[in-house]
């Protein structure tokens, strides 16, 4: 994984309190009183509607709706105002019957309700079509600092400056309390996120990771499962030691495995929330928060330097050829439960991999799945996503196994992938890739040609049949 930077945004004239991203459009907010939106398409240049100046204190969250065109900012001086993102129009002002200071807010998935917390120890859910309040929930004797829905909208989940993190129904109003971390961060905490591609929603089960951070420096990753009648489990997988002061702000990937954090020592850190894995760590200024692009490209950070750094990620190769090359030279009936689980995440379904582990799928029972178990057993309930299942493995049936790479002459290897080519093309620097892998290339917003770093005046690809006969031929020759 390589990060560099790639914009630098010098605007605001206090603290960064909250950056969020919605389709081509970064939102953030600041100690200065306002909010403004930069245009990522347009060199972040700021749109005619901003700044937004309706708040008499600090902004301290700001969050998009779903579809992206309403933008939701909280203060100290008690309102959260919705404001219309192409014109700047004050839609509305909510406030908590107590007047406090308001410290989080977020819209649910579906779109349907907005939940604001604060300093009066409350959450209030609040409707969107009719900006009613319905449900007013009884936090802990503490400050809410940090909210987040589940994906599937059916829980808040709320973080407090006395260090406990709670599960709420967020679906029926009943206002329950439905588990709770009673010392999730002893001294506080400070954030909240949810995977929204990890774990499932399925009627036999749901799934949820959850990562908090706070100040006794650490960020940690839950499980939340619950089952239809029983008591929500609400687990610790793992904590992730490292930051040397208290974690500021966290946010998962919606394209990619992974799951950032940074902090009060300066620096962003970027992990693999499964494996726990430390991918990446930069050295900044004090950080206070952190969002992802929803393509997962880039990722905004905000410190008390009044400063916002936009940064460009890009995997050496991407997480799904690394999974790839984990199974390219194994005949699939040896896989290993997680070797199936690392081909569920190849085929983008990784909503079902705690289903397959639980039912011990390995890769002999990968190759004779039925739709019938699919549907019954595994509770793949989708027909699109149980064809989808079905057809990949019938692949691997069908699929010879795999050539090993050493000994194949150079000129045979994808430069990128450093691979047999199956399907080499020729691009416009004239050198030949893999089709797939110069067009992951290009797709990830390179510009320039990977082996000459000169631009590459076209993304036109022409096929390579001459190489691609050469090296059937040494395929055939080496079976």
């Amino acid at each position: 994984m390589q990060c560099s930077l790639h914009h630098t945004i010098t605007s605001h004239t206090s603290d960064i309190t909250a950056v969020t991203f919605t389709h081509n459009t970064l939102a953030s907010s600041s100690s200065d009183k306002t909010v403004r939106f930069w245009q990522v398409d347009n060199g972040y240049r700021e749109t005619n509607s901003s700044p937004l100046c309706g708040h008499q204190y600090s902004v301290h969250c700001c969050v998009f709706s779903p579809c992206g065109k309403i933008l939701a900012s909280c203060s100290t001086d008690g309102r959260c105002v919705l404001w219309v993102v192409t014109s700047g129009q004050k839609l509305t002002s909510l406030q908590h019957p107590s007047g406090s200071s308001l410290r989080s807010c977020c819209f649910s998935p579906d779109g349907k309700r907005l939940a604001t917390g604060g300093d009066d120890e409350k959450m209030c859910l609040w409707d969107t079509s009719s900006y009613q309040l319905i449900q007013m929930l009884e936090g802990p004797e503490a400050s809410i600092v940090a909210l987040v829905f589940s994906p599937h909208s059916e829980f808040l989940i709320a973080g407090s400056s006395g260090g406990d993190v709670r599960v709420w129904d967020a679906l029926y109003g009943h206002g329950r309390r439905l588990a709770m971390q009673h010392e999730a961060h002893d001294l506080g905490v400070t954030c909240v996120a949810v995977s929204p591609n990890y774990g499932s929603a399925e009627a036999h089960q749901v799934h949820y990771l959850l990562a908090s951070g706070g100040f006794d420096n650490m960020l940690k990753l839950w499980d939340i499962l619950a089952t239809p009648g029983s008591p929500i489990e609400f687990v610790l997988r793992a904590a992730l030691a490292g930051h040397t002061g208290p974690v500021m702000g966290c946010s998962f990937s919606l394209a990619h495995r992974l799951v950032a954090s940074v902090g009060a020592d300066k620096t962003l850190r970027i992990w693999d929330p499964v494996s726990g894995e430390l991918l990446i760590t930069l050295n900044l200024l004090y950080v206070t928060c952190c969002a992802f692009s929803q393509d997962g490209s880039l990722l905004a950070t905000g410190s008390n330097d009044k400063q916002i750094h936009v940064w460009s990620l890009r995997a050496d190769r991407s997480l799904q050829e690394k999974q790839k090359l984990k199974t390219r030279h194994k005949d699939p009936k040896e896989w290993s439960i997680h070797e199936v689980s690392d081909w569920l995440l190849t085929i983008g379904l990784p909503q079902y991999v705690t289903s397959f582990i639980e039912n011990a799928i390995d890769g002999v029972e990968l190759l004779s799945l039925k739709d019938e178990t699919l549907l019954n057993a595994l509770g793949v309930t989708a027909l699109g996503h149980r064809n989808k299942i079905l057809r990949a493995a019938q692949s691997l049936i069908e699929k010879p196994a795999a050539i090993d790479d050493d000994g194949a002459p150079d000129e045979y290897l994808c430069p990128i992938t450093r691979e047999l080519m199956t399907d080499p093309v020729m691009a416009s620097d004239g050198y030949t890739y893999e089709r797939e892998a110069i067009i992951s290339w290009i797709n990830s917003g390179q510009s320039n040609s990977p082996m000459t770093n000169a631009p590459l005046l076209t993304s036109d690809l022409t096929p390579n049949r001459s190489l691609k006969m050469l090296v059937s031929r040494f395929i055939q020759e080496n079976a």
